[in-house]
């Protein structure tokens, strides 16, 4: 995937190499530039249908990255014999996203009526193009070579805990008898373990559920120059003596992602993923952390063309 920041006004969609080779998927990765919106940024692409931009906006900019993806239908024939080209956007399959490990697979258009809620979708059926939206959280696609099959999945801290990506690769192999030494994996754009801080509770979450649970976190302790050079200051009667600033905890949740598609049975050379951290790179994509709520949201999406 490119690390540089587009020009602001060129639509940029990022891919990976791996899922770039198969001839039949559509997939991508979308940023924050070449868009409508003026909420935030001008210029801004986002696709998610957030209270501080407009409906109207965000449908533009949904139209004009589908466009760009090449999300359209297949060459159909002419009374003629000719070839005409179905421009036709492929249907968006979204979901309500609650941080949850529920996967749905679809096989066709759900009822306006009754919208998907869940973290994870799985399909085999051509034309139909799965979405997941991200702000800081990871998104995952999974895309079955042999048999024909994609699955996206939005994988925040709490869903990585409850191994969204892992049983992700299980709903794959039960709907579709899909073998996990056939996909491969793409891990998108995310806050990564530079800027992830959180709290204790999160680091107990994960050392007791992965024995490699406490390799995933690294502590930083804060430097306050007043007490170095002032110590008695801050002198408390507990021992050794002095009370200590509080330790700074960093979760690596891409590295957490892997492991877990390692230990899916994913080849490990079928695993890419992206170096962008969403927090240090405001410019480029979206981040909730970094732009304290009010931000935009990002997609990641996959298909089977027809």
């Amino acid at each position: 995937m490119p690390t540089r920041a587009p020009n602001r006004a060129k639509l940029t969609i990022l891919r990976t190499h791996h899922l770039s080779q198969i001839p039949w998927l559509v997939h991508g990765f979308s940023t924050r530039v070449g868009g409508s919106s003026r909420a935030h940024i001008k210029g801004d692409l986002n696709l998610g249908f957030t209270k501080d931009d407009t409906r109207a906006a965000v449908e533009r900019n949904r139209a004009t990255f589908l466009r760009e993806l090449g999300a359209g239908g297949n060459s159909r024939p002419r009374r003629s014999g000719r070839a005409k080209l179905d421009r036709t956007p492929w249907p968006l399959i979204t979901l309500r996203q609650i941080h949850s490990d529920i996967i749905r697979f679809v096989d066709s258009i759900p009822a306006d009526d009754h919208p998907l809620s869940g973290d994870g979708l799985i399909t085999a059926t051509p034309g139909l193009l799965l979405a997941i939206q991200t702000a800081d959280c990871l998104p995952v696609i999974l895309a079955d070579a042999r048999r024909h099959a994609v699955g996206v999945f939005h994988a925040g801290w709490r869903g990585t805990v409850q191994r969204i990506v892992e049983k992700g690769i299980g709903e794959m192999h039960r709907c579709f008898g899909t073998n996990p030494r056939d996909l491969k994996a793409a891990i998108g754009p995310g806050i990564q373990g530079c800027c992830y801080e959180v709290g204790e509770e999160v680091r107990i979450k994960f050392e007791s559920q992965f024995e490699y649970g406490a390799s995933l976190f690294r502590e930083v302790k804060d430097s306050d120059p007043v007490r170095e050079k002032y110590p008695l200051l801050f002198l408390t009667a507990r021992a050794p003596g002095h009370s200590e600033l509080p330790k700074k905890i960093f979760l690596d949740l891409v590295e957490a992602n892997r492991q877990q598609l390692l230990a899916a049975g994913v080849p490990k050379k079928n695993i890419e993923a992206s170096p962008l951290c969403t927090s240090c790179h405001p410019d480029l994509l979206f981040s909730y952390r970094a732009e304290k709520g009010k931000t935009g949201r990002m997609m990641a999406v996959a298909g089977i063309r027809k």
